[in-house]
């Protein structure tokens, strides 16, 4: 609980002051585009919340170093490390706007590597036999680490479109984290989720409901990569925890990403990495919050941003809580694997042809 304490508290009032003298680094770090199509806020925000973040979770790696340098704090100082370069991507980009998707993809595959030999970060199962036997070839391995831990740090930054939305889901999957962490007793893994969940959630405040700061690409790479070594390394170092237990409890963010990457490669015939408005989130927001608070106001804006971020907690929530409770029972994981796959899509086709579930409309 100290490092949660000292990660929440640095988070929270670093985050405070970039708020408070926004006025004078706004020219860098707000995002003044208000018309993009994955664009739904009413004002330029600073979009560099990933700074209190990742200063944060630093402060109470060193906390932790100073008070035992050992078996915990090494890992954790070297994993912080490995983070840096995806962690650069993304808040060059968030200053810049110049910085791609393929040179943050690069980056965050950089940051996979250097955990890999930092801390032995792999994937060396899935408790599937044919494939565990192709993981045991270290390059095999390392590829398929590299990729997993990629793709998930993209899937955080894509699903990052509303106030509350990746902070909030995030915080759940760490708490997840932390909880099996404990079932275990893999102290390094609990202190990584605890101080996470501190600095999401100094983060959290400022930016749910009244959007005061965006979380930004550094902000969902560093989180992304954080939540993919935790898991990796939590399979790693415990044989008893499925290899489908962070599967199931990151599906959210991943297979929206893989939906998206299908729509726009099959069905629209577009680059993967083409920005669209059609996300599931996007959606909701549109065909749902646009008629329950439907004027052009900023103030009406804020809300209907704010209320689309509750559904998808829920969303989320319904792939977490079941990777929790069941986290060493591996075809209990694949089967909500597969029931959350089928509700997903089944909700997005009702939505995307204006047939939403009544319980979900809400009537002004």
């Amino acid at each position: 609980m100290l490092t949660l304490s000292i990660a929440f508290v640095l988070s929270f009032v670093i985050t405070l002051l970039v708020i408070r003298y926004s006025s004078l680094h706004a020219h860098l770090t707000a995002d003044w585009d208000l018309d993009g199509v994955q664009k739904f806020h009413a004002r330029p925000v600073p979009r560099v919340g990933g700074l209190g973040i990742g200063l944060a979770i630093s402060g109470a790696g060193l906390v932790i170093w100073f008070k035992d340098p050992g078996i915990v704090s090494r890992p954790f100082l070297l994993l912080l490390a490995s983070a840096i370069p995806a962690f650069l991507a993304g808040f060059i980009e968030d200053l810049t706007k110049r910085v791609s998707p393929r040179e943050r993809l690069i980056a965050t595959m950089v940051s996979a590597l250097l955990a890999v030999y930092l801390v032995g970060a792999r994937i060396v199962r899935i408790d599937i036999g044919l494939v565990d036997t192709m993981l045991i070839i270290p390059w095999v391995s390392i590829i398929i680490t590299t990729v997993a831990v990629a793709g998930l740090a993209n899937a955080v930054n894509i699903v990052d479109g509303f106030n509350g939305l990746a902070s909030m889901v995030a915080m759940m999957m760490f708490v997840s984290l932390a909880y099996v962490a404990f079932q275990v007793g893999d102290t390094l893994i609990l202190a990584i989720a605890f101080s996470m969940i501190g600095a999401i959630l100094g983060f959290f405040i400022w930016n749910f409901p009244a959007g005061h700061i965006f979380l930004g690409d550094g902000g969902a790479y560093l989180i992304g990569f954080m939540l993919a070594e935790s898991s990796i390394l939590l399979v790693l170092r415990n044989h008893q925890v499925s290899a489908w237990y962070p599967v199931l409890m990151v599906i959210y963010p991943i297979f929206e990403t893989l939906f998206s990457i299908y729509r726009r490669r099959v069905l629209k015939g577009v680059p993967a990495g083409y920005p669209d408005g059609v996300h599931l989130h996007t959606l909701i927001y549109q065909r749902l919050m646009r008629w329950a608070v439907g004027s052009k106001d900023a103030r009406h804006r804020l809300r209907r941003n704010s209320m689309t971020s509750p559904y998808l907690w829920l969303l989320s929530l319904l792939a977490v809580l079941p990777a929790t409770l069941f986290w060493n029972r591996r075809l209990v994981l694949l089967s909500f694997v597969a029931v959350f796959i089928i509700s997903y899509v089944w909700l997005y086709w009702r939505i995307v042809r204006f047939q939403s579930p009544r319980w979900m409309i809400i009537k002004k």
